[in-house]
């Protein structure tokens, strides 16, 4: 099954990074809100492919970019995978049962927990 973490990154500003493995590589959301707040939804932001290595990584990240330290991580499974819209159901230690990702009109993106 396919894995996903969620790290907390001090770097360029405090925020989360969402990564949901792919074959070559993570898909990559920075969480602008903190994870706990998902059932409310939270602002995120498409970022490029992240390595695989950063599912289970935590430490400096090259390039002076701070440091990421592990918030959850687990699998999932894929209910839609679309350019704009992506539902899962997450299978971690904090973020459990099905959440949507979706692009909205501003071009930004929106994650919220539809089940607990």
């Amino acid at each position: 099954m396919p894995r996903f973490a969620i790290l907390i990154h001090d770097h360029p500003f405090l925020h989360w990074d969402f990564l949901l493995e792919e074959d070559a590589g993570c898909r990559t959301w920075r969480l602008l809100n903190d994870p706990e707040s998902a059932s409310d939804g939270i602002k995120a932001e498409s970022l490029p492919l992240h390595r695989l290595m950063y599912l289970d990584y935590e430490g400096p990240v090259s390039g002076g970019r701070g440091t990421v330290v592990q918030w959850d991580r687990g699998t999932f499974v894929w209910r839609v995978n679309e350019p704009a819209v992506c539902e899962m159901i997450l299978s971690g230690t904090r973020w459990q049962g099905l959440f949507r990702l979706e692009k909205t009109q501003d071009q930004s993106w929106t994650v919220k927990a539809l089940t607990d």
